[in-house]
């Protein structure tokens, strides 16, 4: 039931953040002058650590879910394997994103 929801509230945030994502990046390409709060929002590092946190988890969830309709079913077994490459790959993927160098 967890799964469940996350991946259904995981979905929605994901939708949320892209989108302002996207809406800040249309202001910073096409004017002159860049407004401050579309620069703020955009270069937000808790934005970017939201957006690669839930979008990893949603996609091992969504795999985990795949596999059950597959017919697998140790359940259990697959949401421990599934949240722990979900935790290995954010944490790899935030620490590629925080020591940049650009």
């Amino acid at each position: 039931m967890f799964i469940w929801v996350f991946h259904r509230l995981s979905g929605l945030l994901l939708i949320l953040l892209l989108g302002l994502k996207f809406f800040t990046s249309f202001f910073l390409m096409t004017k002159a002058q860049k407004p401050d709060w579309a620069l703020v929002l955009h270069t937000n590092p808790l934005t970017d650590t939201f957006l690669i946190v839930l979008g990893v988890y949603h996609a091992f969830y969504g795999l985990r879910t795949v596999l059950i309709d597959l017919g697998l079913r140790k359940e259990k077994l697959l949401f421990w394997v599934f949240t722990g490459l979900g935790t290995a790959t954010s944490a790899a993927l935030l620490l590629i994103y925080f020591t940049r160098n650009y």
